[in-house]
Formats: structure tokens, C-alpha cells, sequence
């Protein structure tokens, strides 16, 4: 791990980036300051202060049900501040409707990326809490400051520090190492070798659709911002990587992007047709269980998808094998994306002190080890030196020779008939796939919309 951490304070050093932009979330009326004065200690909230944490049910939280509940519970025992959970696969829809009466939680752990782009949302219209503060905060029941419980370069990059003004607005929680999935069972069991380099790619996917099954498949088109985001460092390196997320003008004309757009296409081309129809937030987990029925040899996914799929029936001799993206040219390294989800606090929330201790005591050793339970890690130093069978693998893929790409596209502001980074980038994947969108059109779209990201760019 230790190149891992190597590379992402390299990157961090030389991202200055913003985070994505918006989605069709809710939109809450706008704060007028969202900026708070730094603290050096902590403030202990009144004792009859209760919170409500809204936390999205994810695969971790499948893994280890309950595992929000037990570290609510910790910080209650640990404050007195009592805490009222929400924890849902569907989020959004449960605390959307009451946001737009007013009515916000205290803490929410939704990362960017999803469908809704709740918290894209909540970006572009500035109502994220600056929680700079709470990094010189001290870890509630513990002796040691925040910021000396979370890995150096983690709190410095566009994803946690949207605006590039050098201040925080969301706390990085759980990170995984983003890459193909597949079942190495299979592999084994057919003598295949996992491709080094995209041309090994292609000539895999002939070998294995002349016996039946397709080589590529993907939950959402959401899972492609991980995916392009190695796919573009893995192509061009930190500089095309840095330029093609702020938007700069002509870089989709180069021969990096270029690039970039025939390997999506040509792997839309083997990707199994079903896809397309179950890449949404319900029936994702039916495209995943391709790869378990050896009916797609790859898709894109985090750490997190053993713990999603643990109850999911599976072919015989199924074992989970990962691998980064394919080097670009023979000789060259392949690249994962470290995706990083989030905690925040509405600018809204109306316990902003009990929200900011509730934050701080996510990186307590109480809260770290809960969130173990359910393979859940964070950006703690020595956390990963406990992980053991897939997880202990999945982690290593940056010690195996992977370069670590991490960052966002740059946030924008609004802009009527712009469409978001999602939108833009990533949804017309399923017309390539079904046949209605072409690659050209892809790339004249990806171009216009690019040129207005660019001339409103937030700052």
C-alpha cells in the first residue's frame, strides 16, 4: 500500500480539480454562508441535541446489516448526542421530499455518482457546509486531532474540495479500489490469461463469444466515471487526465481522447445486449449477475460488489478475481480509479456543531472498526493491514504495478439545456451498446457540451 498512498499524495498535488456536476436531485433553497470559523477543539453539543444521519444502505452495509445503527449507537454513548438513522438503498427518494419543505438531516453519506446526483446537486448550488473545521477538530473519546487520522492527500483533492477554493466541504469516508471484475474461477478453468493490454482484450472477447459468452457487461452507465477516469489516465497520463477533466479547449481533438472514445465503443460492441435495460439503480444488480453466470466476462465495479452479491447464486467454481484497466500500448501500466465516497452536511442542517462532532467521530477507532465488519475502509493509516482473502487482493492492485488515478470532472455552473457530466460522458454508452447513438455523435456532443463546462466553470 505503500505506493498506493505514494501516488495519491503525488495526485493530490497536482489536482487542483472540482468535482462533477450536477444531477437531477433535489434542489434546496440556497444558503446564504456556508462558511464557519475554524475550531481547535471540540464544542460538546447540549445533551438533548438528537441529529438525524441519513447514510445510503450500500453493499457494506449488506455485508454487516446494521452497521450505521452500531456506530450511531458509539457516538451516542460517546457524546450523549442522540441520533436519528436513516439508512436506505434509495436514498434520495426517502429524505428528497422533505429537503424540499426544509427540512434537511444533520450528516449525509451519499456519494457522487449516482443516478439522482443528490449530491452533484448540492454542489453545483453550494450548499455543502465548509467542515474545514473539523479536520482540527479532536476525534471524540480520543486524543489526537481529525486530520492526524486521515491518510495524507485525501482531503486535498477535487472530490473532497469541490471548489478549489483550499477549503473541505465533504469528508472522505470509504474508498475501494475501482477495476474490472471478473470470475478467475473461469479463467482457470479455460486456461485464459488476463489481458495486459487492450489488444489482449479484443482477442479475448473473440475467444470467449465463439463459446457463448459475451465479454463485457456494466450495472449503470454511473460506473463508467471510474472507469473513463482510468481509461484516460491509463491513455495519456497525469497531464491528459488533468486537462480533460477541466474541460481545456481541444483536448477531445487529440489522439489520447481519441483513444479513449474507440476503446468504449469497440467494448460497447462486446458488451452482452441486455445490459442497456437493467443499467439503472432497481435492476443493476440483474447486469451483475452476469459476470456470476459467466454470461459477461467483465464489468466495472468497486470492492464493495462481494459484499452486494454475497447472497447471489453463482457458477460452479466462481471465484472473484479483479484486474485495473489494460495498459494502453504494450509495455505501459494499467491504471484503477480509487473511488472515495462521502459524508457531508447540508448547509441547511440545524445542528451544525453535533454534525460537525458526528463527522469527526467517523474516524474514531470505534467507528473504523465497526465499519470493518462490513469490508468498509477508510483512509486511516494501517486499516488495510488487517484484510484478508478477496479484499487483501482487491488492495493490492496498486502494489501489483497499477497506477492510481483520483479526481473529479471540474463542477460547473447550471446552465439551462446543459445536460450533467453523467449525461454528457457516460449515459450515451447504453446507445452505443443498443445500436441508437453512433461514436461520432458521441464525440460532437461530448465537444459542445465541454465548451460550456468550460466557460462556466465554478471558482
Amino acid at each position: 500500500m505503500k505506493k498506493f498512498f505514494s501516488l495519491l499524495l503525488t495526485l493530490a498535488l497536482v489536482l487542483s480539480l472540482a468535482a462533477c456536476g450536477g444531477g437531477g436531485g433535489s434542489t434546496p433553497p440556497a444558503a446564504d454562508n456556508n462558511t464557519t470559523p475554524p475550531a481547535d477543539n471540540n464544542e460538546p453539543a447540549p445533551a438533548d441535541v438528537t441529529i438525524t444521519v441519513a447514510a445510503l444502505a450500500s453493499g457494506y452495509e449488506e455485508a454487516y446489516p446494521g452497521m450505521w445503527q452500531e456506530v450511531c449507537d458509539a457516538f451516542t454513548a460517546e457524546t450523549s448526542v442522540k441520533v436519528n438513522l436513516i439508512c436506505d438503498k434509495n436514498l434520495e427518494d426517502v429524505i428528497g421530499p422533505s429537503m424540499q419543505g426544509g427540512d434537511f438531516p444533520d450528516v449525509i453519506h451519499l456519494a457522487t455518482g449516482r443516478e439522482k446526483g443528490l449530491t452533484e446537486q448540492f454542489i453545483k448550488d453550494r450548499n455543502i457546509a465548509d467542515i474545514t473545521d473539523v479536520l482540527s477538530m479532536t476525534v471524540p473519546g480520543e486524543s489526537v486531532k481529525v486530520s492526524d487520522k486521515i491518510v495524507g492527500g485525501f482531503t486535498d483533492t477535487s472530490v473532497t474540495n469541490p471548489y478549489g477554493d483550499g477549503k473541505t466541504y465533504l469528508a472522505p469516508m470509504f474508498y475501494s479500489p475501482c477495476g474490472l471484475f471478473y470470475n478467475a474461477g473461469l479463467f482457470e478453468e479455460k486456461g485464459w490469461t488476463v489481458p495486459a493490454t487492450w489488444d489482449e482484450m479484443w482477442e479475448l472477447a473473440e475467444k470467449a463469444q465463439a463459446e457463448g459468452c459475451y465479454l463485457f457487461t456494466y450495472p449503470t452507465t454511473g460506473y463508467f466515471d471510474a472507469f473513463l477516469y482510468a481509461l484516460m489516465y491509463s491513455v495519456g497520463g497525469a497531464d491528459f487526465f488533468n486537462k480533460a477533466t477541466t474541460y481545456a479547449e481541444g483536448i477531445w481533438d487529440t489522439p489520447e481522447a481519441r483513444q479513449c472514445f474507440d476503446i468504449i465503443a469497440k467494448l460497447a460492441s462486446y458488451t452482452n445486449p441486455v445490459t442497456p435495460a437493467q443499467a439503472n439503480d432497481q435492476d443493476f444488480t440483474q447486469n451483475q449477475q452476469l459476470v456470476l453466470d459467466n454470461k459477461a466476462l467483465f464489468m466495472p465495479n468497486g470492492t464493495w460488489i462481494v459484499g452486494e452479491m454475497a447472497e447471489a447464486p453463482r457458477a460452479e467454481g466462481f471465484k472473484w478475481g479483479m484486474t485495473a484497466l489494460p495498459a494502453a500500448k504494450a509495455g505501459g501500466a494499467g491504471a484503477s480509479y480509487c473511488w472515495l465516497e462521502q459524508a457531508w452536511i447540508p448547509a441547511a442542517a440545524p445542528n451544525l456543531d453535533a454534525a460537525k462532532q458526528f463527522v469527526a467521530f467517523l474516524y474514531s477507532d470505534a467507528a473504523c472498526a465497526i465499519f470493518a465488519k462490513g469490508n468498509a475502509v477508510q483512509p486511516v493509516p494501517g486499516l488495510t493491514d488487517n484484510l484478508e482473502g478477496d479484499n487483501k487482493m482487491f488492495y493490492a492492485i496498486y502494489d501489483n504495478g497499477a497506477d492510481a488515478a483520483m479526481g473529479n470532472f471540474a463542477a460547473y455552473e447550471a446552465v439551462a439545456g446543459l445536460g450533467t457530466v453523467r449525461e454528457v460522458f457516460l449515459d450515451p454508452v447504453n446507445g452505443l451498446v443498443n445500436g441508437s447513438v453512433t461514436e461520432e455523435q458521441w464525440i460532437s456532443d461530448v465537444k459542445a457540451a465541454s465548451d460550456q463546462m468550460r466557460a462556466n466553470l465554478m471558482g
